[in-house]
């Protein structure tokens, strides 16, 4: 229902995580160029004075000279702070700065988070009212029933741009979706289904405002809340937007009102609805149990007694999630775009009409292996996945075309085709295909070797792996080390982790025959393997993955790449037919780009390099991105001739002769690859659109223009990821924090990489 799920966290690792690297969640950063003095004067004064006077003899202009048409504001008073009641408004803000992330990241939605300080819903309502200026869109947010209603209604009538609470509205669009799937699976017709909604909270109401809108009869609809059934002539505990939903009916209980109900819904609390009262629902009861964070039934208990029905909840444990995240970020973005001066019924009907169809559309295999969605259309899957990236583009679209029809529009999109392509290109598909690669990790839990423990950086990394139920961290370190800083970072149970101690351990004997065997014609003596398993941690660590005590190893915290690498070497090979090598992502907003080899190979030759680009590709595609390759060099196409040049070229030849399924070409410079501009001046290359794949012609060129760039852009770089050895391993920078410690682990374990 919310954007709850079932991730387990402990109190320390969640302040840890609103603390590390700068407090908070959100930062503020300038579209425009801002080094010179130029810059400035445009930016602030004098310049800034032209489209001030242009804005005030036209406001609409206000959307092409400010960032007023994608900018949303996030508000709260703190009333009804998730599951935690009436906390303040400065509590609230976490919240706030969250749901601002989630606009950012699902529909590159600007937002900002404001609290205010009053429980007076006039008081909010002035001056919420009077920042109508600032934003072109309000969603508010944790706000307590009736003054929710009371609010949104008021701004509705007041301002010219859209307002949606989405606690009510989300919630309602959401659940309309799986509703409409339901009844479609079902063969009902909503016009004739008979609904009993358990809760009279905002959400509840919304939710059977929005489906009368879309069909159900009135005189269809139960409403529950405490008290009993809402029924014409209640007097307790009653007010105006309950009364709109009372009905004529004998039914004084939520056990009597499902008698021969084809559908519920509840908004209410955990175990509301009891297992023997679905015996009296219809045949195949529709059940939408969302409470949060534990529904009125769970899905188990629901099949025990109704194994015919179909069930949807709050949570991502169970199938058809009901989460808000599938609505509102694509709400606001096709209101935005066409500068809706609300958002209407018919908005939110188009939004939950589109939800619904896209679940019914077979999911294109790259989406399938990308995003790790395999599901059909059926009970099990009536609402679509959260990270699904079509919702972008067919909910987006879905409602800027309502707004259209319904006349609320003030800048109409003429070429809906177009429109569609460009939300397309909007996000960047790495970070849903990480955010899933994560998911993966949890349902299926590795034991990942985390080889330097007694560092800080890398402690902190592997309890936040160990608490988010991506596996079980394996910890290599000095035992009582480990345990005092366990200690320190304030973990309650420092016990429970696995750790193993080279001078101590009972594997040593068995390590050091392995190691023995596999050494002994390479000059090694005995004792030689004796000491390195006993004092070397990594040859240690990579001993528990190669002996199977670990399926996957961590390292680099505290040796350069090359050592670290030499000693995890001695244990382990290659795959057979690989080579190894790194690969460094530059992630940016809408595009990621891949480059490779920038860790291992010195000088590759032809053959290395079509290896690198084939399975660089490779990469680049289980993360979403059809690839496009570039082999990089200070020449492009001979200008100027170079004697550096004929592996770039035997690498194509290789490609050329192969056919490998993706695009490429080279040698080339990387405004050639990168520059659309440059680009132009080649009609003749075989890339259709700018590189996002770069093969590197040599590894001095590759690794510094890697550290140039995650020095220069921060932590919009990922990696090195290594790839092609025999058991998964990652050597992380020694500059590593402990997330992208963490990134890495999470990517070993996935298996997306290694």
């Amino acid at each position: 229902m919310s954007e709850e799920s079932n991730v387990r966290f402990t109190e320390r690792e969640a302040l840890f995580y609103h603390n590390t690297i700068r407090p908070g969640k959100i930062e503020i950063i300038a579209s425009k160029p801002m080094a010179t003095q130029r810059d400035l004067s445009l930016a602030y004064s004098p310049g800034v004075a032209v489209p001030v006077r242009a804005i005030a003899e036209d406001p609409a202009t206000a959307y092409d000279y400010t960032a007023k048409g994608n900018l949303v504001a996030v508000i709260s008073n703190g009333t009804a702070i998730l599951g935690l009641g009436n906390l303040g408004a400065l509590a609230s803000k976490p919240v706030m700065e969250g749901k601002a992330v989630l606009f950012k990241r699902f529909a590159d939605v600007d937002s900002i988070d404001i609290e205010l300080a009053t429980e007076d819903p006039d008081a909010f309502i002035e001056a919420v009212a009077l920042m109508e200026p600032s934003f072109g869109g309000i969603n508010l947010e944790d706000i307590k029933a009736p003054e929710c209603f009371i609010i949104e209604q008021a701004l509705k009538d007041r301002l010219k741009i859209p307002v949606m609470h989405d606690d009510q509205h989300g919630t309602a669009i959401i659940s309309a979706a799986g509703l409409l799937n339901a009844c479609h699976l079902t063969g009902r017709k909503l016009e004739d289904v008979k609904v009993v909604v358990n809760g009279a909270g905002a959400a509840a109401i919304a939710c059977t405002a929005l489906i009368k809108a879309m069909g159900v009869r009135h005189n269809n609809v139960i409403m529950c809340d405490r008290s009993g059934v809402i029924y014409r002539g209640r007097e307790n505990s009653m007010d105006q937007w309950k009364s709109a939903h009372a009905v004529d009916t004998s039914a004084r209980s939520l056990e009597d009102a499902l008698v021969g109900a084809d559908i519920f819904l509840g908004l209410s609390a955990a175990g509301a609805l009891k297992s023997d009262w679905m015996a009296k629902m219809a045949p195949q009861p529709i059940i939408f149990a969302m409470a949060n964070p534990d529904p009125e039934i769970t899905p188990p208990e629901a099949k025990a007694v109704r194994p015919d029905c179909i069930i949807a909840t709050g949570r991502s444990d169970y199938p058809n999630q009901v989460n808000n995240v599938l609505g509102f970020p694509f709400i606001f973005r096709g209101a935005l775009d066409v500068q809706a001066t609300a958002i209407n019924e018919e908005m939110k009907i188009a939004a939950a009409e589109a939800i619904a169809q896209l679940a019914r559309e077979p999911v294109p295999e790259e989406v399938a292996a990308a995003y790790g969605i395999n599901h059909t259309f059926g009970l099990d899957y009536i609402i679509p996945a959260p990270f699904d990236p079509r919702l972008m583009e067919v909910v987006s679209s879905a409602v800027a075309q309502a707004a259209m029809d319904s006349g609320v529009a003030q800048k109409p999109i003429e070429d809906m085709d177009a429109y569609r392509t460009s939300l397309k290109a909007r996000l960047n598909p790495t970070t849903s295909v990480l955010t899933n690669v994560f998911a993966q990790a949890k349902d299926n839990p590795k034991r990942v070797v985390f080889a330097e423990a007694e560092n800080e950086v890398v402690l902190r990394a592997a309890i936040q792996f160990k608490d988010f139920g991506y596996g079980t961290p394996v910890l290599v370190g000095r035992t009582q080390g480990v345990l005092d800083l366990l200690t320190e970072l304030g973990v309650s149970d420092p016990s429970s982790y696995e750790i193993h101690n080279s001078a101590v351990s009972p594997l040593v004997p068995e390590m050091v025959a392995y190691l023995y065997e596999r050494l002994k014609r390479r000059g090694y003596l005995e004792r030689d393997v004796k000491r390195m398993v006993n004092q070397d941690r990594n040859v240690f660590a990579s001993l528990l993955v190669a002996l199977g005590h670990g399926d996957a190893l961590i390292t680099g915290m505290t040796r350069t790449f090359a050592q670290s690498m030499k000693e995890v070497r001695r244990v382990l090979d290659p795959k057979p037919g690989h080579l190894p090598f790194g690969i460094h992502l530059m992630v940016a907003k809408n595009y990621t780009v891949f480059l490779a080899d920038t860790t291992v190979n010195e000088r590759p030759s032809a053959e290395d390099l079509a290896h690198i680009a084939k399975e660089t590709a490779a990469v680049a595609r289980r993360m979403g991105h059809e690839p496009r390759v570039a082999f990089l060099s200070y020449s492009t196409f001979g200008n100027p001739y170079g004697r550096w040049l004929e592996s770039i070229r035997g690498a194509v030849a290789i490609l050329d002769a192969e056919d490998p399924g993706f695009e490429y070409e080279g040698e080339m410079a990387p405004d050639a690859a990168l520059n659309p501009k440059v680009m132009a001046n080649y009609p003749f290359s075989r890339l259709s659109a700018p590189a996002n794949v770069l093969i590197m012609p040599g590894l001095q060129s590759a690794n510094i223009s890697a550290k140039l760039l995650r020095e220069l852009a921060g932590n919009a770089v990922i990696g090195p990821m290594l790839l092609g050895m025999e058991k998964p391993v990652q050597i992380a920078p020694m500059t590593s924090l402990a997330p992208d410690i963490l990134t890495l682990a999470v990517l070993a374990a996935a298996g997306v990489v290694g």
